[in-house]
């Protein structure tokens, strides 16, 4: 084996050659809006749209329950 040979076991349907690599730049920020979901959730939220969909639901009402509650019960001071 020469220098350039390496041994590895990764599989040979993963092509390695066109992965890019983002060392500086903008585009490195974007890179890690990543959020890892466990498989129930996958289960009840297929893609990004219907999570976002309902963390947004989730929002709206945590809102208008603080209102809600704010409204009623006003802060003792």
């Amino acid at each position: 084996m020469n220098k350039t040979e390496i041994e590895d076991d990764l599989r040979p349907e993963y092509d390695l050659k066109s992965l890019q690599v983002r060392k500086t730049g903008a585009g490195r920020k974007g890179f890690g809006d990543m959020v890892r979901l466990e498989p129930d959730v996958i289960t009840a939220f297929p893609d990004a749209k219907s999570v976002n969909a309902a963390l947004r639901s989730l929002i709206d009402i945590a809102k208008r329950s603080t209102n809600l509650n704010l409204k009623n019960n006003p802060p003792l001071l």
